[in-house]
């Protein structure tokens, strides 16, 4: 007897990549600098073996929502907006959209993302569905976890990373209808648009736009560009602003 699903999960096993998209965290996983001392304490072992009650291993975690690989929900920056209780598993799958701008962030580290390149990326692998994930790709993830190269720290103290504009999320969300989006980097504006705006007006958008979306992602560059499915996982916490998230892809073998 046959079963259309399994089928498909073999098919999915044998014939495709299986990318991992998160990084690992631990008590050393950099944090941003408002999030207070001391909230960050992973693996405290609370119940150890030898225990006469009952012979196992039970650890605690405390760790900020917006901790490493994590996704944002609306409320983490609109008052009032939603947050994680109201997005369910059928936010959890997207087809993923890997836009590549390592070229230009080569030559320049604070370089933001245009509708043109989003327009190139339509032209060589057609127009983004609607429903994507649209993950932008910078490379940035090869500096984790080194808090100054992520925040790209120069030497008059300012930060120096890439990343989205405005007009491009309105492109993908506005005229193709995204469902999310993601990034390497630490926030979602490029620094310069930061500064300049003295706001991440960028991630307000999003946020305000009741989109999600997932930053410090891990390995895009193993991905390929159109094609692939992301899943994101994350613990059902109630009223949380964001939460660490295992992300993966399945992604056509390239």
């Amino acid at each position: 007897m046959g079963y259309k699903l399994w089928e498909t999960f073999q098919e999915l096993r044998d014939d495709y990549e299986w990318v991992e998209l998160s990084h690992p965290l631990d008590n050393d996983t950099p944090v941003w600098s408002g999030i207070p001392a001391g909230s960050v304490e992973l693996s405290k072992t609370v119940f150890d073996w030898g225990n006469p009650m009952l012979e196992c291993l039970i650890q605690t975690f405390k760790f900020p929502g917006q901790f490493g690989t994590h996704i944002d929900f609306p409320g983490h920056f609109i008052k009032g907006a939603p947050l994680s209780d109201a997005y369910g598993v059928m936010n959890s799958v997207y087809p993923l959209c890997v836009i590549d701008v390592t070229a230009k962030v080569a030559d320049d580290a604070r370089y933001a993302v245009t509708v043109d390149d989003i327009k190139l990326y339509e032209e060589r692998y057609g127009e983004i569905p609607e429903g994507a994930f649209v993950a932008l790709r910078t490379d940035w993830h090869k500096y984790w976890p080194d808090m100054e190269k992520l925040s790209g720290i120069a030497e008059d103290g300012s930060e120096n990373f890439p990343g989205w504009s405005l007009p491009a999320l309105k492109y993908i969300y506005e005229t193709r209808n995204a469902a999310a989006n993601g990034h390497e980097t630490l926030d979602t504006d490029a620094s310069k648009l930061a500064a300049e705006a003295g706001d991440l007006a960028c991630e307000r958008y999003v946020l305000e736009k009741g989109k999600l979306q997932i930053e410090v992602m891990d390995n895009l560059d193993k991905v390929a560009p159109a094609g692939a499915i992301l899943i994101a996982a994350w613990p059902r916490i109630k009223n949380a602003t964001g939460l660490p998230a295992r992300v993966f892809a399945i992604t056509p073998r390239q």
